[in-house]
């Protein structure tokens, strides 16, 4: 609150200016190093950790703060006032609380305003969580205006996104249409001859695509790969692996190639066929003796090496 201070002259940061101006309240910051000035202060934050956060568990915010008007009225309202023991702090309150100025009707605008660089992708990063922005929002410098509740983000004056704030840790909040407008996009830079081509004659593909896309992969090397799998193989080998991809749930053209692969060795070695000698019983007892390997160097040995 206090960004510098010689003595008596106190600058105060502008965002809380404008909180005293709207609640109608002057600030009397403590001396620098005098932590006896704000003892009583320091009691009441104490009393609120012991008594009210000490080993209660919670869910949300919305749980704890339910929670916390419970013990309110329970608890800390009903204990006796430190001033007066014959009171409790609910009736000292009720009797202050006629004295006091009625609270605004609208409620102080305290979103967190923080300044964010998009990235290469439809994430910005905030509190270590990812959210989710519109695809032609990527590389631009935006704004991040995050309530107790809601994520904003603003591209100068103009919300492009809104998400529930997250208060886990490494979450990706992802909005749908946002992943919607980049498939479509990508889907779009990649439409060339070859894709084509490929949609065409491996239909299959199409759905292959656009898992492989939500996975992060590259839609053009996707597809280049794709189409040298089909020269080498063919449209219905082609079809089949990509098949048996999305079904192991491996949307990736590499897999799509070990499948292939694999398939081309399994049908390279099939056992030879038997032979009928039902007509030829004779040929059952012929045994044939090897001959020395070195006969053969002699086709090929010149009159010059001997």
């Amino acid at each position: 609150m206090v960004l510098e201070r010689r003595g008596d002259n106190i600058r105060y940061h502008p965002r809380f200016v404008e909180l005293q101006a709207h609640y109608h309240f002057a600030a009397h910051p403590c001396r620098i190093r005098a932590g006896h000035e704000k003892g009583r202060v320091e009691r009441a934050i104490r009393y609120v950790r012991d008594s009210f956060f000490a080993a209660r568990p919670f869910t949300t915010l919305s749980d704890l703060n339910r929670q916390a008007l419970i013990w309110r009225d329970s608890v800390a309202n009903t204990r006796r006032h430190p001033d007066e023991d014959s009171r409790s702090v609910a009736d000292i309150f009720a009797e202050e609380q006629a004295r006091l100025m009625p609270l605004p009707v609208n409620r102080f605008d305290s979103q967190l305003l923080v300044t964010v660089k998009a990235s290469k992708t439809i994430y910005i990063r905030f509190d270590l969580n990812d959210y989710s922005i519109p695809p032609h929002a990527v590389g631009r410098q935006l704004t991040v205006a995050a309530s107790e509740s809601r994520v904003r983000i603003l591209d100068g004056s103009s919300e492009i996104a809104s998400h529930r704030r997250c208060y886990d840790r490494r979450q990706m909040i992802l909005d749908p249409e946002h992943q919607a407008q980049l498939l479509a996009q990508k889907r779009k830079a990649s439409g060339s001859v070859r894709g084509t081509r490929l949609a065409s004659e491996v239909p299959q593909s199409e759905a292959f695509l656009d898992v492989a896309l939500q996975r992060g992969h590259s839609a053009a090397l996707q597809t280049a790969h794709l189409v040298k799998l089909l020269d080498l193989f063919g449209r219905n080998e082609l079809r089949i692996a990509i098949t048996e991809a999305l079904e192991r749930n491996t949307p990736d053209a590499s897999s799509v190639s070990y499948i292939l692969n694999r398939r081309w060795r399994q049908n390279a070695r099939k056992p030879p066929p038997q032979v009928d000698l039902s007509r030829r019983p004779e040929l059952q007892a012929i045994n044939v003796h090897p001959h020395n390997p070195e006969v053969y160097d002699d086709l090929v040995r010149n009159d010059d090496s001997k």
